[in-house]
Order: C-alpha cells, then sequence, then structure tokens
C-alpha cells in the first residue's frame, strides 16, 4: 500500500491518523510508502512519534504546509486564496512522487490542498471525522469524498458511501486494569501508588485556563493525599505547578491507556478524541470546555458521556470547585465515581480504528475516478 494522509494541527487530528496505521498493521497489510501533510505545529511531533515503526523499512515523509496560522485556528479566506493554488501544486508534486494509491483525510483546512490535489490526479479520497459537529473544512471537503467514516452518529449522512464506525482508539483503552497494574503504573509515574489519581488533561496544546486553575491548587490536592498527573500541552510546563510531591506535569501523555487506567478521576477538556479515551476507559471525568470552542461543540462532546461526566464552565473553576474536586477524587467519592463509571459502560463502540483500516485498504485497491 502506498498511501497519503492529510490533516493535522492538534492531536485529535493526529493521533486517529497513527490509529489507523497501527490498524492497517495489525491487518497484516504492509504500508510500502506514507506522506502526511501537516500543519508543523509542535504537537504533531509529539502525536506521531513511532510512525516510521509502522511504515516499510521507516520511510515516509512528512510535509508540512502553509495553510493554517502557525498560532492556530481555521485560515480566513484571503490566506486561503492566496496559497491554496500553491499548496495545491506542491502536494501534486508530492503525491506523484510517492505514486499513493489513496488519500485519507484526517480533520482540518491542512487537508485542503491535499485533497483537492489528489483530486485532481484520480487519486481516492476518504475522510474521517472524529467531531461531533462537523467544522467548515469537513463540510467542505467531505462530499468530494468516496468514503467519509464518522465517530458519531451526529455527523453522519445518508449518502452513499457514508459510515458510522465509531471513534479510531488504541483497543487497550477498552481492557480494564487490574489492581496490581494500577498501582505500578503509578510506581513508574513516579507517584504514591496507593493514592488516589487525578489526571488532568488540557488537550494535546494544553490549555492555558486549565493550567492556571491546577497550578492554583495543586499543593492543596497532594497535601490533601491525591495524586496529579498534569498534561500542560508542548513548551508550557511552566505553567504547571511546580516541583510538588505526588504532583507530575508533562507536555505529553505517551502512554494514555496506561494513564487513564490508573486514575480515578480526570479534569479535562473536551475534545472529541479526549472525551472518546475517557470514555472507552470508563473514567470518571469533570469536563471544562474551551470557552470559544466553534458551535459550542466541546459542550456537545462532553455529552456523549451521559452522567459518566459532569460538565462545568471554565468560570466555574473557583476554590470551592476545586475542593469539590478534591472530595470527588478522593475516598469520600468512591460512591459517586462508582456510579459515574457504570454510566460509562459501552458509552464509547470499539473497533473504530479496525473499521477505517479495512475500508483504506479495500479503496487502495480500488480503480481510480
Amino acid at each position: 500500500m502506498r498511501l497519503a494522509f492529510a490533516g493535522g494541527g492538534t492531536g485529535g487530528h493526529s493521533a486517529p491518523g497513527k490509529r489507523v496505521l497501527e490498524a492497517v498493521a495489525d491487518r497484516s497489510e504492509r504500508v510500502e510508502d506514507l506522506v502526511w501533510f501537516t500543519s508543523g505545529r509542535a504537537v504533531e511531533d509529539l502525536a506521531l512519534q513511532g510512525v516510521d515503526g509502522l511504515v516499510g523499512e521507516g520511510a515516509w515523509e512528512r510535509i508540512v504546509g502553509r495553510m493554517e496560522p502557525a498560532g492556530g485556528g481555521a485560515p480566513g479566506a484571503l490566506r486561503i486564496a492566496s496559497r491554496l493554488i500553491p499548496e495545491i501544486l506542491a502536494a501534486r508534486r508530492a503525491l506523484l512522487r510517492h505514486r499513493s494509491e489513496a488519500l485519507l483525510g484526517l480533520g482540518g483546512f491542512s487537508a485542503l490542498a491535499p485533497l483537492l490535489a489528489a483530486r485532481s490526479l484520480g487519486i481516492p479520497c476518504a475522510w474521517l471525522e472524529v467531531n461531533t459537529l462537523s467544522g467548515r473544512a469537513t463540510r467542505f471537503l467531505a462530499p468530494r469524498c468516496a468514503r467519509v467514516w464518522h465517530a458519531w452518529e451526529s455527523t453522519a449522512s445518508a449518502s452513499p458511501g457514508h459510515e458510522v464506525v465509531g471513534p479510531p482508539l488504541e483497543a487497550r483503552l477498552f481492557e480494564p486494569a487490574t489492581e496490581e497494574c494500577r498501582r505500578a503504573k503509578r510506581l513508574e509515574l513516579g507517584l504514591n501508588a496507593d493514592a488516589p489519581l487525578l489526571v488532568v488533561l488540557g488537550g494535546s496544546q494544553g490549555a492555558l485556563g486549565l493550567n492556571a486553575f491546577v497550578a492554583k491548587h495543586a499543593r492543596e490536592w497532594v497535601e490533601a493525599g491525591l495524586n496529579v498527573i498534569h498534561q500542560c500541552g508542548p513548551g508550557r510546563t511552566s505553567e504547571g505547578a511546580g516541583a510538588l510531591d505526588g504532583y507530575l506535569n508533562v507536555e505529553f501523555i505517551d502512554d494514555v491507556p496506561g494513564v487513564l487506567a490508573s486514575a480515578d478521576l480526570a479534569l479535562a477538556r473536551a475534545g472529541a478524541s479526549t472525551v472518546a479515551e475517557i470514555g472507552a476507559a470508563r473514567l470518571p471525568a469533570i469536563f471544562v470546555p474551551h470557552p470559544a470552542s466553534p458551535d459550542r461543540h466541546q459542550h456537545k462532546n462532553a455529552g456523549l458521556l451521559g452522567a459518566g461526566a459532569r460538565v462545568v464552565d471554565q468560570a466555574e473553576l473557583s476554590p470551592l470547585f476545586a475542593r469539590e474536586l478534591q472530595e470527588l477524587a478522593g475516598a469520600d467519592g468512591d460512591e459517586k465515581r462508582a456510579l459515574m463509571r457504570s454510566a460509562l459502560e459501552g458509552a464509547v463502540p470499539s473497533g473504530g480504528a479496525g473499521r477505517v483500516a479495512v475500508g483504506l485498504i479495500e479503496l487502495s485497491r480500488s480503480e481510480k475516478f
């Protein structure tokens, strides 16, 4: 197989692509060549670690486009108009050089030019929608694809070629951990094996509001007997609480299934991938949706987990809420967390990555348009 992936900018766009590659490898299919069009943001360096082990002889190329602003967010009409043609031409050259047989769009405007370039060359295209609400890029590009795979029913269409497959996740997320494994993971992280663990996830790029809240209250949490692992985002560990026994701040969590399995409660932004991972792990959570998320889509994401999660607006991150969080994460919250875990049973379907992998294999072997 000779594949092209297009999309990035966040871990929520990059990580699903990596999960699909893993699922292709699980089916004993060889990806001989891969070209991945990305936005060039720092989080992609972390999210794409290990891709070389999924491609024949480790040969793959990452091409950084200039469509999306470096600081994040969707490009404006002027930026798109000035850069689209040069980006399409560059993508055409790369696709021809790699002799790509199929292209998978993963989201974001970094997929715009590569997908249009692939269509102009007759290369079959597919789209993976992991969100609960489709953004501008998806609304424009998905209709131009032969296959569209949806993680959730809310974005699905009755049009031919559309299929709801579930979110592409690591299979380990769905596997319950023994107490012995949970304790071992806490020790591996340098934390107290016997203390409850609160995991804080600000999304793949970090979240200033969450980081500031945790930095202010982490000391009282660890003094009350909690462990805290805090994902601050690339280059943002200085926004954490500093050196405290029982507190660990990191740019990016590599072993997400292991950390979630060893945790008792999550405090997190509500990006679609984060919500899906937490739900698959059946981890009780409090979500703080990004206050500027378009169409309040992060609020809708959080609602996927029903009674297994609580939603708190960022303006509610007060000292009183910090104490409530401490109680829910600790021994006093055992009963409430048990009820939340029960509500998460079956909330997230498994096998999404495998379904996309099978469809992508079929598409790569199909006739060109």
